[in-house]
């Protein structure tokens, strides 16, 4: 295996974009919480420590990863309820984080298949918010743990550098 005893989270905060002004959007999903938590805080983490104020940082919970597609689409349109006025200038980028552990059916492939289809899909559209795919698709609980913050890193904050990443490109465009 390409991942065995390496961490991939490591970044090199000097060599991104000037991440200062940027506002982040995250979609947490709530099912195998104990992982989409640990992800949740590498994100943030990641996002603070690369100067991105936490009052630009916007954070929704759905129940499930397939529900991630609705509310960040809704995100990238501002149209989600929110009684922050903070919102109506718009996200840079949206980063979506799920988990979801192989079971003893088909449900795995069809939610991996469709949130990864969707995430893609909200990239195609007009928005021109980019969505971060933040979604462990794993065998087990315990590779979902190595990646959320165990021996191989956080997936969390390799989601913030690419926001941070793709939302210099859209403020580019």
């Amino acid at each position: 295996m390409a991942t065995v005893g390496k961490d991939l989270s490591h970044y090199d905060k000097d060599g991104l974009p000037d991440a200062s002004g940027m506002r982040i959007g995250i979609v947490v999903s709530e099912w195998n919480d104990d992982i989409t938590e640990n992800l949740f805080k590498g994100a943030h983490e990641t996002l603070v420590d690369c100067g991105v104020d936490t009052e630009r940082i916007f954070r929704m919970d759905v129940p499930g990863s397939f529900e991630l597609i609705y509310a960040c689409k809704n995100m990238q349109y501002s149209t989600y309820p929110i009684k922050d006025s903070r919102l109506r200038k718009g996200l840079d980028a949206i980063i979506a984080i799920g988990s979801v552990i192989r079971g003893e059916t088909a449900h795995f492939d069809f939610v991996c298949q469709g949130v990864t289809n969707g995430i893609k899909d909200l990239n195609l559209n007009k928005s021109r918010v980019p969505v971060i795919f933040c979604v462990l698709t794993d065998d087990t609980h315990d590779q979902s743990v190595a990646r959320s913050g165990g021996i191989h890193g956080n997936k969390g904050s390799e989601a913030a550098v690419a926001a941070i990443k793709m939302a210099a490109i859209k403020q580019g465009l």
